[in-house]
């Protein structure tokens, strides 16, 4: 059973875990290497939890306390109990949901080890906005992808606004960095992978036309909202295909366009 402390005191050495969260830079650096995340949300802890991420500790208002009880109950580690006003002293910003838990980090599998056992895969180039990067691992989760291959430079789906937005669903999918880029595609081909780039391009092909959905092994490729792919990465490809717009829409925001091609990739064809 964890032990419940009460704290008062904002610089107390044992709440470092939680201290800074607004700030994005500090925290982008800090939490890989010190091989932590921060789980937000009653939900999103439990998630974690039955992922098989171990927990560090838990900082709860005092509210939560009885709501997280069997939580608290099966835990070895420390459960901090502290007023509201002292949660936003220590994190930058207002904890609305009352519950965080700072959470271990597991070894990342290599992109080699994921598409040996996967038939539908997701990459994403440069994607550095959390909120996309929560989005289209909720929707990965929900649509029947297998997994997610990122860029070296996307943004970490662990980062506190990506596992709030996806809703704990980056605990579901397994992810791995490619080491280079766009060469690391080649690996994606090697194994058997058809890569397919999403763009609004009109020299692409629609995807009901292209039918991923039949296709053996699917790799679509995602590009970060506004820029979408780089050329790189659209010559890599096999093929470039695009989701079929009316009423003179040029686009939809990378997140509702990945919803829309997941399905089209996992089970059938986007509705027109």
């Amino acid at each position: 059973m964890a032990d419940l402390i009460t704290v008062e005191d904002p610089d107390d050495p044992r709440l470092r875990d939680y201290t800074g969260l607004t700030d994005v830079e500090l925290r982008r650096k800090r939490e890989p290497a010190e091989g932590l995340f921060i789980a937000e949300g009653e939900k999103v802890i439990r998630r974690a939890k039955e992922a098989g991420y171990e927990m560090r500790s838990m900082l709860l208002s005092a509210k939560w306390v009885d709501v997280m009880r069997d939580v608290i109950d099966e835990l070895p580690a420390p459960v901090y109990a502290v007023s509201p006003e002292l949660a936003e002293r220590v994190t930058g910003y207002h904890v609305h949901r009352g519950a965080l838990a700072s959470m271990q980090r597991k070894p990342l599998p290599t992109a080699a080890d994921l598409l040996r056992r996967t038939r539908r895969v997701v990459i994403m180039e440069s994607v550095n906005d959390h909120t996309n990067i929560g989005a289209i691992f909720r929707s990965a989760a929900a649509l029947g992808m297998d997994a997610v291959l990122l860029s070296p430079d996307c943004a970490d789906p662990l980062y506190r606004r990506s596992v709030k937005v996806s809703m704990g669903a980056v605990f579901s999918v397994p992810y791995a960095r490619l080491d280079s880029w766009p060469k690391g595609l080649e690996s994606v081909r090697e194994a058997g992978f058809t890569l397919l780039a999403l763009t609004p391009d009109e020299k692409a092909r629609p995807l009901d036309e292209a039918a991923p959905h039949t296709m053996d092994r699917v790799a679509l490729m995602l590009g970060a909202e506004g820029d979408g792919l780089s050329t790189q990465a659209l010559v890599a490809a096999d093929e470039w295909v695009r989701i079929p717009m009316s009423h003179g829409v040029d686009s939809l925001n990378v997140g509702a366009a990945a919803a829309v091609a997941f399905y089209a990739v996992a089970t059938g064809r986007p509705q027109a």
